[in-house]
């Protein structure tokens, strides 16, 4: 746990040290901000041939809240690099079973996710317009907590995943928008990401799950621009 905090904070930092020479720069305008909404997470599972019988597990998860905090400058007309720390928490049900002995288990646990990510912003109308749609890529790195709440039930042996799963990596994360545009200083924006890390979730389905972690969110919030 101090090892993926400490990760955390180095990337926050090389984050703050980006957009500090950004600001550096002659005409960057500065901005912050803040958004909320929903996170949604990608599902995955598993399938395993055992002699004549199949071992299938799962997980499907539940929208949950999401926040994003930023810090950015336009660089440009039709360009600004941001830099966001952004939260999210959603619930999730595993489940394992195996036709060859019988065993099977259900379960719910508790997920969040805390991800410190720059990115570069392409805007399709210039700086002055009321209206600007943009599209964006960024990278950084994500530290994924998961915790059992309850095992709903079980039998026989199933192999239960531990009671704490967590990972620090990086994350590579897409996002589209659109910034309104309401007084000279302060805009609306609403945006739509998806964010793919590796699945710590599904490795420790039995069997081991193969698609990467996919997380999805609506965001509605406010920009200041200084």
């Amino acid at each position: 746990m101090f090892v993926a905090h400490a990760t955390s904070r180095r990337s926050f930092l090389i984050v703050a040290l980006l957009l500090t020479s950004t600001l550096s720069f002659a005409g960057a305008e500065p901005y912050a901000g803040a958004m909320g909404g929903i996170a949604t997470l990608s599902a995955d599972a598993g399938s395993e041939r055992v002699g004549q019988g199949l071992n299938l597990s799962s997980y499907a998860p539940a929208n949950g809240g999401a926040l994003d905090f930023f810090v950015g400058a336009k660089v440009h007309n039709y360009f600004s690099v941001q830099g966001d720390f952004i939260w999210n928490r959603n619930g999730l049900r595993l489940n394992s079973t195996s036709s060859s002995t019988g065993s099977f288990y259900e379960e719910d646990r508790r997920s969040s996710q805390k991800a410190a990510i720059f990115s570069v912003l392409i805007y399709f109308r210039p700086g002055n317009s009321r209206i600007r749609p943009y599209l964006a890529v960024g990278t950084g790195i994500a530290h994924l907590s998961s915790a059992n709440a309850r095992v709903i039930a079980s039998s026989g042996s199933p192999s239960l995943p531990p009671p704490m799963i967590s990972s620090t990596g990086p994350v590579l994360r897409s996002h589209v928008g659109i910034d309104l545009k309401l007084t000279r200083y302060l805009d609306f924006r609403y945006s739509f990401s998806e964010t793919i890390s590796g699945n710590e979730i599904g490795k420790n389905l039995s069997p081991r799950g193969s698609r990467k972690l996919a997380n999805f969110q609506n965001l509605f919030g406010f920009v200041v621009r200084f």
